[in-house]
């Protein structure tokens, strides 16, 4: 069989599936993924077994520290994948949903009703929990999903597919509701996006290079999770101890995330109350510093950021850090470099924290707090299908209400037009 003929299987597999999601009860769906939390608990061996050849693999080929770490499944992310699946069977169910229903002059009723989207393609890279977290997000939101993760978690994908799709037909739900592609043929992923008629939107996670070619190539809607070039701007009105706290942990809580600060702007004024013991901190992390000229002067022997570096989502231990004369240079900044993902200001000023919030164009704004919290577990959506950096028609980090849209309904008895 080509991979054009598997593709195409696939896809009108997933569009019969969603044809019968859309009926599903929330019971039934809840069931599925509380199977699904069971199923990949009980299968936790196998799967760091199955994640111990990718991990390999992925050594013996030379994949970077950052990709490693977001490849690596291990006891805690086997339970977090769980206790997810769990937290969006908790969630309430979007679908079916109506709001804003009123009467019009002419006495019908006109409302909104929230509905599945019904197929949606997910193409992402080394992460096998986003298996687990797509799947759930989807089936608790009346979608069915195609799933083509990277060549180089293949082992792991498969081992999660396996729970998923015995969990989902013990719930009476449709196995081909998910999907995992089972190849690493590179052709698949043109396929996938050509698939009109079959497949309602893509979603995309990875590179630069990846979310450029889906974005050019696909024939239907793209919800593009960008790069996270995020910024901390430390503002001469912050507290200095808060200032010192909430920039290193953006930065050092984790290296290889999208919402991991990548350049910290710092006010003239307070640069010398904060940014030796900020220097300091993140040295004894192991964080590169590359500085702009005044950076340099004051901390002393430290790499030149170049612009270059501006433009740089590192997922690693390396910072970029500007002084600037105030917010409004740091706002410049941001508009010239950013990526539109998270951006955090740590000032105790209200007027100015309120024109941050207003003005700066991205994703998430933050007063006072890390960019890590930039994540649909901490928004409170269970779990997330990626942080969209477009402006339709979600952004933010995805979950549930992300993957669904509304229709019009109009209720009447016997009316008619006059």
């Amino acid at each position: 069989m080509s991979i054009s003929e598997y593709m195409l299987g696939v896809g009108q597999r997933a569009r019969t599936a969603s044809r019968r999601l859309v009926a599903a009860t929330t019971a039934q769906k809840n069931q599925a993924l509380m199977n699904m939390a069971g199923a990949i608990e009980q299968s936790a061996e196998a799967l760091l077994a199955a994640n111990a050849i990718d991990m390999k693999r992925g050594r013996d080929s030379g994949l970077d520290e950052a990709l490693l770490d977001r490849l690596l499944l291990n006891g805690d992310r086997v339970r977090a994948m769980a206790d997810g699946l769990r937290q969006i069977a908790a969630l309430p169910d979007p679908v079916g949903q109506i709001s804003d229903l009123d009467y019009r002059p002419s006495g019908i009723q006109v409302g909104r009703m929230r509905v599945p989207l019904g197929v949606i393609g997910i193409i992402y890279e080394s992460r096998p929990n986003v298996t687990a977290d797509a799947a759930g997000l989807c089936l608790k939101s009346g979608n069915a999903t195609i799933l083509r993760g990277g060549s180089e978690a293949i082992e792991s994908n498969r081992a999660i597919a396996a729970c998923i799709q015995s969990a989902i037909t013990s719930a009476g739900l449709p196995a081909d509701a998910v999907q995992v592609v089972d190849t690493t043929d590179r052709a698949a992923v043109g396929e996938l996006v050509r698939l009109k008629g079959l497949v309602d939107i893509i979603v995309p996670r990875g590179g630069q290079g990846l979310i450029d070619r889906i974005s050019n190539e696909a024939q239907m809607p793209v919800l593009k999770h960008l790069n996270g070039i995020c910024h901390v701007y430390i503002d001469d009105r912050a507290d200095p101890e808060k200032a010192i706290a909430v920039a290193y942990n953006a930065k050092t809580q984790r290296y290889g995330t999208c919402n991991t600060m990548e350049t910290l702007l710092v006010a003239e004024g307070i640069a010398s109350k904060v940014l030796p013991e900020l220097a300091k901190r993140y040295r004894e992390a192991g964080v590169e510093l590359r500085g702009c000229e005044a950076t340099r002067a004051l901390l002393g022997d430290i790499n030149a950021a170049t612009e270059e570096d501006w433009r740089t989502e590192y997922l690693a231990p390396i910072l970029s850090i500007r002084m600037v004369a105030d917010m409004d240079a740091a706002m410049d900044h941001i508009r010239e470099y950013g990526s539109g993902h998270t951006e955090s200001m740590i000032c105790e000023d209200i007027t100015r924290c309120r024109r941050f919030l207003r003005e700066v164009d991205s994703s998430s704004v933050m007063i006072n707090a890390s960019t890590r919290f930039a994540d649909g577990y901490e928004y409170g959506l269970g779990a997330e299908i990626g942080i969209s950096t477009d402006k339709l028609h979600a952004r933010g980090p995805v979950g549930l209400e992300g993957l669904t849209s509304l229709k019009y309904i109009v209720l009447g008895d016997g009316h008619i037009r006059g």
